[in-house]
């Protein structure tokens, strides 16, 4: 049978709470950060290599890239879990939206590759929409920012038919939309900490 709270201790439990989103939340600056590194030294050898010819070469940066992203993510996230005591809510929910986009993202990249087509726009496009959701879930403005940013350059890269463009969109939208924001998270994870 669940009791009563008072008014203080109402005040304590929210307070707690969002203590604990807080510091969740801020944790996330090492996923943006390592992955906006990765994917963007994707990119920037993959546009080095164009003229290579050979398909296997357009996608191996991409394909490292992925693999010990996800790799790196795994270890620590299991390791973070096994430092965590509580999981809040809104981890979960954050957690299915990365979930939902990975796979969205295996499948499309499985269906581009049956076709020939690069899904570079498409998966650009389709990484506006966990970031987006996640600065909303977060309150955090550089997140937003970073999800409209990917979805304007996704646009770009599939109207363009230019190599350098759309790499510079590319390039901006990992930038801003993912390593700025990791920056700014990792301050207030730091702040956190120190307070």
């Amino acid at each position: 049978m669940e009791q009563e709270l008072t008014p203080s201790e109402s005040l304590k439990l929210i307070e707690t709470m969002i203590g604990q989103a807080k510091s969740s939340f801020s944790r996330m600056s090492f996923y943006f950060l390592m992955w906006g590194v990765l994917l963007l030294a994707a990119m920037v050898t993959t546009y080095m290599m164009r003229d290579a010819g050979d398909a296997w070469a357009h996608g191996a940066a991409w394909g490292v890239a992925g693999a010990l992203g996800g790799i790196i993510s795994s270890i620590y996230g299991f390791r973070q879990g096994k430092k965590e005591q509580v999981a809040n809510p809104m981890d979960r929910v954050v957690g299915w939206i990365w979930g939902a986009f990975v796979i969205t993202m295996l499948l499309m990249m499985f269906a581009f590759a049956g076709t020939g087509r690069d899904p570079g726009a498409a998966i650009t496009l389709l990484t506006a929409m966990p970031t987006f959701l996640t600065g909303q879930v977060m309150r955090f403005r550089p997140l937003i920012f970073g999800g409209l940013l990917f979805w304007l350059s996704g646009m770009v890269m599939f109207y363009s038919g230019n190599d350098t463009v759309i790499v510079s969109a590319y390039c901006i939208a990992m930038v801003f939309g993912y390593i700025v924001p990791g920056i700014l998270l990792k301050r207030q994870e730091d702040g956190l900490r120190t307070a």
